[in-house]
């Protein structure tokens, strides 16, 4: 039998990352994968997805060329090679991980892991069953689009996100169940694509987790691209008829499309894995863990979407860097003071931090600056003007304390934010730091300013 000093299930963002810096610190480390390593992240979720919805930013583009001068003629789609264009992506980044994990010396297993026990793990491989014996086992085996029976998925006419990046033609409509992060964006790409795009969302209002100016500029581009959007409205059933779907609510309107995309909610790959037996202790599915990423029993380890916390790629990779580093009889804790998070519609959002209707059902008083894209030089260059940037502030300490941007690159933009919250920063840090001329990182430091009324570049800043 096999010894590893630490035994990783699942080579998603989490698992990898664990594993490359568990090497990296000296130990022999395993990583035990049935797919293709990268994880839902690379292969079913962030990066195929970014590859598309840079197709549909050239798309877009290139249908405004002549506003710049540009003649470009008729503009065409071929979502042939889009998906073709994301799959060459998506081969590259899997191959670098791989001759990451090589070069690292991270022995990779193929197959279905099964935990006996806090030191033993059984692998049921291609050619049979293999014990290995480890010190430690990390769990992380994600997530997984949710299988609701009453939307009849059957990943034709009714699909998840996973088939909707494979699919072969644009369909000439399409409904989406659910204004999430991921229902908004696949209704910017297939909108952007040419599908007719209705969303139905349950709640008040689309993309619920950002504040309400942030969803109401999403709101705006989407009525300005023909995107429907129903909310407060829920899904009483869907039916395929005759290569269509025909989707009824609970008020009795009735909806025929082309094609049904589900973007409601996640399960836990926490079953058949042995959990029970190793006796590790979960919640409706979610692995429980504290912040060193450690489950009830010794020695046993969760990170990622399967512990529930924060399903976000980067959060489970640094949660697979605190794990392993305890495994590995170092002392590390997770921090989720600042977790930055992206959603790629168009324009982006980008948050970090507190938002401002999380201070306020909070009763945590705020200073708050704004500033829109509109009054950026870079941006009118760039023909990006809808948007703002805006920071909230503690009025006693002047620290940053959260941040929210919508408009071009707000994904690029975060990090500075991001890093003034993780430090403790002050608004002053920001306001004081140069920011070259012209760029779109001055929206940042004039909303700082403003969190004073002394945005240099605002019209009607605060007096």
């Amino acid at each position: 039998m096999r010894e590893f000093d630490c035994v990783v299930i699942g080579g998603g963002p989490g698992g990898y990352v664990a594993a490359i810096r568990g090497a990296e610190l000296g130990g022999k480390v395993a990583l035990i994968e049935r797919d293709k390593v990268g994880g839902t992240c690379l292969n079913r979720g962030c990066i195929p997805t970014k590859a598309l919805y840079y197709s549909a930013k050239s798309l877009n583009a290139a249908r405004h060329a002549a506003d710049f001068g540009v003649n470009v003629g008729e503009v065409s789609f071929d979502i042939g090679r889009a998906v073709a264009r994301k799959d060459e992506v998506v081969k590259k980044l899997v191959g670098g991980v791989e001759q990451l994990l090589k070069g690292n010396g991270v022995e990779v297993v193929r197959g279905d892991a099964m935990i006996e026990s806090a030191g033993k793990v059984v692998v049921k491989k291609a050619d049979g069953v293999e014990e290995i014996a480890a010190k430690s086992v990390i769990i992380a085996t994600g997530s997984e689009p949710a299988m609701i029976p009453a939307f009849n998925i059957d990943r034709i006419n009714v699909l998840t996100s996973t088939e909707m990046l494979d699919i072969k033609k644009v369909p000439e409509s399409l409904l989406i169940i659910g204004g999430g992060v991921m229902g908004c964006e696949f209704a910017t790409l297939f909108s952007s694509f040419g599908s007719k795009v209705m969303i139905v969302e349950l709640l008040p209002t689309i993309l619920s987790t950002e504040d309400k100016m942030v969803s109401r500029v999403i709101m705006k581009r989407f009525k300005e691209t023909g995107v429907s959007v129903l909310t407060e409205v829920s899904v009483d059933k869907v039916i395929i008829e005759e290569g269509r779907v025909k989707t009824t609510l609970k008020d009795g309107r009735e909806f025929i499309t082309e094609k049904v995309m589900v973007s409601i909610g996640r399960s836990f790959n926490s079953v058949g894995i042995g959990l029970e037996k190793a006796g590790v202790a979960t919640d409706r599915g979610k692995i429980v863990v504290n912040e060193k990423m450690e489950t009830n029993i010794l020695g046993v380890y969760a990170i990622g979407d399967v512990t529930g916390k924060m399903l976000l790629a980067h959060v489970a990779s640094v949660q697979g860097i605190v794990a392993v580093n305890n495994a590995l009889g170092k002392n590390s804790a997770m921090d989720y003071s600042a977790v930055p998070a992206g959603i790629f519609t168009d324009p982006e959002i980008a948050s970090v931090g507190l938002r401002e209707k999380e201070a306020a059902e909070k009763n945590i008083p705020v200073s708050i600056g704004r500033f829109p894209y509109a009054a950026s030089g870079k941006a009118l260059g760039m023909g990006e003007t809808e948007g703002f940037c805006q920071i909230l502030a503690d009025p006693g300490t002047d620290k940053v304390l959260g941040c929210s941007i919508v408009g071009a690159h707000a994904t690029d933009l975060l990090g500075e934010v991001t890093l003034a919250i993780r430090s403790g920063a002050k608004v002053k840090d920001i306001t004081e730091t140069i920011h070259a001329h012209p760029t779109l990182p001055e929206i940042v430091m004039e909303a700082a300013e403003d969190v004073h009324g002394l945005s240099i570049h605002k019209i009607g800043r605060k007096k």
